[in-house]
């Protein structure tokens, strides 16, 4: 197979690379050149770079689903708590308030801390939560497909 020879400029930084990668691989710098350029000019280039950002664009989208996931978890999760705590709790006599402030302080310093511990070890009550309820993580998924079979889900204590 004939070849040409070119001389050609390039960018210092490039060419570090380039001799860097040349080491690493055991290859020559005209052959990566040679194999980048023929990836380049092939008429399924565009093809594979499209295939490259479905791929990423799929893997985003997958992560913005598990983002809206936990959002809607967090934002019923609030709305429950807040609708059980405004059920059970009496007002507080005027003269036991300032009381209630301080227990009200010290509990969320406690609340703090432990969110505190939880963060610093990396637990997420959320994902316990989910992994509890539902052990098998197609399971979870399937609740918001309709035409999945429908499952069985825990009793929720009846606290609500």
């Amino acid at each position: 197979m004939s070849r040409a020879r070119l001389n050609i400029f390039i960018e210092t930084d490039h060419a570090r690379r380039l001799e860097e990668l040349a080491a690493l691989k055991g290859l020559s710098k005209s052959s990566i050149i040679a194999a980048a350029l023929a990836s380049f000019l092939s008429p399924d280039a565009a093809d594979r770079r499209e295939a490259a950002f479905a791929k990423r664009l799929d893997r985003l989208s997958n992560q913005f689903d598990k983002l809206e996931r936990d959002q809607n978890i967090l934002i019923e999760t609030l709305a429950l708590y807040i609708r059980y705590f405004l059920t059970v709790s009496a007002p507080v006599p005027e003269a036991q308030q300032e009381a209630a402030r301080a227990q009200g302080r010290l509990r969320f310093q406690q609340f703090i801390e432990q969110l505190g511990r939880n963060l610093m070890r990396g637990r997420s009550l959320v994902k316990d939560i989910q992994e509890e309820v539902f052990p098998d993580a197609g399971q979870f998924f399937a609740m918001d497909d309709p035409a999945a079979p429908a499952t069985s889900t825990p009793d929720d204590g009846g606290l609500i």
